[in-house]
C-alpha cells in the first residue's frame, strides 16, 4: 500500500476580472474518479489543504450532463460522500512530500485562486518533483505549478511537458474572456511547455515522474498512470 498526498484548493470562489467572485472550488470528478482508482489499488489518501479548511466542490461539476447523465452525477456524489478525507483535511503547512508516495492535484476553478500563488504548495511541489516520485496535476491544477520556483526565481516546471486546461476549453466554458488571467498562458510565459490536445477529450503528457492531465476526462486515465509507477 502507498500514501498518496492528495492536495485540494481552499477557495470556494473565483474572482474573475470584474471583481466578480464566481463560486467554485474543486471539480467534482477530477477528486473522485482518481480516489476510487487509488482505493480500488490498494492505496491510502490524505487531503491536505491550505489551512486545513475543508475543501468546498462547484455545485456545477455534480450536474448530470458533466457526468454523463443522473447515473453518473449520483456515482460521483456517492463517490465523494465515502470519500471521508474530504471532511478532515490536515493543513497543508504541515505536511511534507517525503511521507508520500506520490502527490496528486485535482483542479476546478479555486486553484487559480488560491494554490496558483500559495509559497508553501509551491515549496512542496518543487520538492515532490525534485524527489522522482509520482506527481500528478490535472486540468486547473497546474495554476499551482506557476507558484514553484527555484532560488533564482525560475518556475521550477520550466521545460517540462504538461496538459493543461487550454484557452480554447476556457473559451468553450464561457469564461475566457471574463478571466484576470487562462492557464495555458501564464503556464506558457513561465517556461513550462502546454501540449494541447482536443477540448474536453482525454489527454495525458507524461515527462519524467511528472504525469499531467488536461480536463475532467483526463482524471481517471492520469490516475491509472499514477498507479502503474506506483507498482
Amino acid at each position: 500500500m502507498s500514501k498518496i498526498l492528495f492536495v485540494m484548493t481552499g477557495a470556494d470562489h473565483w474572482t474573475l476580472a470584474d471583481g466578480t467572485k464566481h463560486p467554485t472550488g474543486y471539480w467534482a470528478e477530477e477528486a473522485a474518479a482518481p480516489y476510487e482508482a487509488f482505493r480500488a489499488a490498494g492505496h491510502e489518501v490524505t487531503v491536505a489543504t491550505p489551512g486545513g479548511v475543508v475543501p468546498t466542490v462547484d455545485r456545477g461539476s455534480l450536474a448530470p450532463e458533466v457526468n454523463g447523465g443522473q447515473e453518473g452525477a449520483d456515482h460521483v456524489a456517492a463517490t465523494l460522500a465515502a470519500f471521508t478525507g474530504l471532511q478532515r483535511p490536515v493543513r497543508l503547512e504541515d505536511v511534507r512530500a517525503d511521507d508520500y508516495d506520490a502527490v496528486f492535484y485535482p483542479g476546478g476553478h479555486g486553484p487559480m485562486e488560491d494554490l496558483a500563488v500559495d509559497r508553501v504548495s509551491g515549496r512542496l511541489l518543487a520538492d515532490a518533483l525534485a524527489s522522482g516520485k509520482p506527481l500528478g496535476v490535472v486540468c486547473h491544477g497546474p495554476a499551482a505549478l506557476l507558484a514553484a520556483t527555484t532560488a533564482g526565481g525560475a518556475n521550477a516546471f520550466a521545460g517540462y511537458r504538461v496538459a493543461a486546461f487550454t484557452n480554447a476549453e476556457e473559451t468553450q466554458a464561457g469564461f475566457a474572456d471574463r478571466a484576470k488571467w487562462l492557464l495555458q498562458d501564464r503556464l506558457t510565459e513561465a517556461g513550462v511547455l502546454v501540449q494541447e490536445g482536443e477540448p474536453w477529450a482525454p489527454h495525458v503528457v507524461v515527462d519524467r515522474n511528472l504525469v499531467t492531465g488536461q480536463n475532467p476526462a483526463s482524471a481517471a486515465p492520469l490516475a491509472a498512470e499514477l498507479i502503474e509507477r506506483l507498482v
